[in-house]
């Protein structure tokens, strides 16, 4: 565990004693690598005073030790669950032990096995976003690795010129996007891959499908890569051959709603106030009725991160902040068109992470 693990510990066991907590439960995958280093796929990591405690399975011996060399690795046969609440068990006194868990990670069966092989004199605490409200706020290091991310995206999405155009089908281009990102270094895609052309890309989130693309129409691309275990993320919109004004309007739109969102993005500000801009961008224009998400997330080392930038969201923008600003229109029948950049927030400023051209690109 590196000086900056530690000082991730030293935060989680601050918020944990303003909790009341004297143990905490770790389940949620991306915690147990925020606060270890492990990033095998069958863990449960307890914070228990000055000591870590990671609890997996025979597959995991020679990696456990590797990536978490100063947590105590407990190799176990049983489920993990049951090992650790017996842990807990030969580690509780007379006093009443209050251990605090990850509601929404921990499955009810899991559950069931951590209680009962504690048994009975603990007090069980749910905790929501807990290490989530720490990890939202990036060290330089983590900067570092976020900026290598966005640059690798960016550098495949300059390249799509190379491999979009009609009669390619959408599932192409998708695997061509992956190819890429691994070609240069990424461990894998940060999401399924989005490629969606024609009245297709009025779907947010659609999934490449078997359709081939034609000319004429608009072709939406989201991607991302996972590099040294954080995510990046990034959409283009393409149209295949000369734009027609509607078209351009609409993107000019769009463009200039993450304009307004990116002015009004800094330290200090709440996440809502930032999608208000957006949206009023676009109400301007007639399109507010077709902007159908929030104005973006935050991201790291998962693909959705705090804090979330919607309307309704009052949590306050922080120094250390990455964030997506991505507003988009969609017209059933018609299309989609989406722009996203991935911003980081710094105590004066913001810093575009994403390097990829601006402007829509006609093909």
């Amino acid at each position: 565990m590196s000086v900056l693990s530690q000082t991730r510990l030293t935060q989680v066991r601050e918020v944990m004693a303003a909790t009341g907590a004297d143990a905490l439960v770790v389940t949620h995958l991306p915690n147990i690598f925020y606060l270890s280093g492990f990033s095998g796929s069958n863990a449960i990591l307890l914070v228990l005073g000055d000591v870590i405690h990671l609890f997996t399975d025979g597959r995991y011996t020679i990696q456990a030790h590797e990536e978490a060399p100063l947590a105590r690795v407990h190799i176990v046969r049983t489920p993990l669950a049951e090992a650790c609440g017996e842990f807990v068990r030969s580690r509780s006194s007379r006093k009443r032990m209050h251990v605090a868990f990850e509601a929404a990670s921990l499955n009810v069966d899991a559950w069931a096995r951590l209680k009962k092989a504690a048994r009975r004199g603990i007090a069980w605490k749910p905790t929501t976003e807990l290490i989530e409200g720490i990890r939202e706020v990036k060290s330089a290091e983590e900067l570092d690795v976020m900026r290598s991310s966005a640059r690798l995206a960016s550098e495949v999405i300059a390249e799509a010129s190379d491999f979009v155009r009609p009669g390619v089908a959408e599932l192409e281009v998708a695997a061509e996007i992956d190819y890429r990102l691994r070609h240069k270094g990424a461990s894998g895609p940060s999401f399924e891959t989005i490629v969606a052309s024609g009245p297709r890309s009025a779907l947010p989130h659609a999934r490449p499908t078997e359709k081939r693309l034609q000319k004429n129409e608009l072709v939406v691309l989201d991607l991302g890569a996972i590099l040294r275990h954080y995510c990046s993320d990034l959409t283009r919109t393409v149209f295949l051959g000369r734009a027609p004004a509607r078209i351009r309007r609409w993107y000019k739109a769009v463009e200039q709603a993450q304009e307004a969102a990116h002015d009004a993005l800094r330290a200090g500000v709440t996440a809502g106030s930032v999608d208000r801009a957006a949206r009023r961008v676009l109400n301007q224009h007639g399109l507010g009725p077709y902007f159908v998400h929030g104005t973006g997330h935050g991201l790291g080392i998962e693909i959705h991160e705090r804090p979330r930038v919607g309307r309704s969201q009052k949590q306050e923008i922080r120094a250390g902040n990455v964030v997506t600003l991505e507003p988009g229109i969609y017209v059933e029948g018609v299309g989609g068109i989406r722009i996203e950049d991935e911003v980081a927030v710094h105590a004066r400023g913001t810093e575009v992470l994403t390097t990829a051209p601006h402007g829509l690109l006609e093909l």
